[in-house]
């Protein structure tokens, strides 16, 4: 009889278990999500305003002024879901993604907060920077390092993304120069629901980041200091160039 109370109530956990990491998957596809539609809004509110404003002219130069501007923020509409659904399909299987241009897609996701923000930049890619990924899931990741790199930030800061191949291994790190953290937030960085942006934050997104880089056999380390003029946060991915034999897709 206890016996079977114990194999009911572990069917009952893996149940629960499931539905937990499922639960948490579509946390950060929904955070991700958003960034995208914040990206993506932007430029169609222009558009619409654009329009409005070509409607309320009678004189061709004008009218043809604003529909150019209005092709222009379509464009760059059109650019950030091509990317974005570019990357973030799908696949049965890992394949050979070139990191480059994935870190240039997660940037374009950012592009409008990047300059508004007046973001200096800095970008360190080595020529060959190719491992075997499901892109969309690293997309995510990388998208996730920018926003929160870009929240630490004040106007005029400086965001540094490097990637460099090292043997068997890929390394991508995304650094600011924000207020960075002591040491006991660092620690906790990884830690579900853990967050140090009050009532702005699920807590979720470093956390599930770390367990798609695990999934993908490499890691994921942060270091900050908060200390004057050696301010920052710097995030350290590491992957491999090819997955481990036998590796299958991640459910979702």
């Amino acid at each position: 009889m206890e016996a079977d109370i114990i194999k009911d109530l572990r069917a009952k956990l893996d149940i629960a278990a499931e539905a937990l990491r499922k639960a948490e998957e579509r946390a950060l596809a929904g955070q991700f999500a958003l960034e995208v539609m914040h990206e993506i809004r932007n430029p169609l509110e222009a558009v619409g305003y654009l329009i409005h404003l070509a409607d309320q002219e009678n004189d061709l130069a004008p009218i043809r002024e604003h529909l150019r501007q209005a092709k222009e923020e379509m464009a760059t509409v059109h650019q950030i879901a091509a990317q974005t659904l570019g990357f973030a399909r799908m696949l049965p299987n890992a394949q050979e993604v070139d990191l480059i241009e994935l870190a240039e897609a997660a940037l374009r996701i950012h592009h409008r907060r990047i300059t508004a923000q007046k973001i200096h930049l800095i970008r360190d890619f080595a020529k060959e920077s190719f491992a075997e990924i499901y892109s969309g899931e690293i997309l995510q990741v990388v998208s996730n390092l920018l926003a929160n790199a870009l929240d630490a930030l004040p106007e005029g800061g400086t965001i540094s993304l490097r990637l460099r191949k090292r043997d068997s291994q890929v390394q991508l790190l995304v650094a600011d120069n924000g207020h960075g953290m002591p040491p006991d937030h660092v620690a906790r960085l990884f830690e579900p629901f853990f967050t140090t942006k009050e009532n702005r934050g699920t807590g979720l997104g470093l956390a599930l980041s770390k367990k798609i880089i695990e999934r993908h056999a490499g890691t994921i380390s942060a270091r900050s200091s908060a200390l004057p003029r050696r301010n920052g946060t710097t995030f350290r991915i590491t992957l491999p160039t090819k997955r481990p034999v036998g590796d299958v897709a991640p459910q979702l």
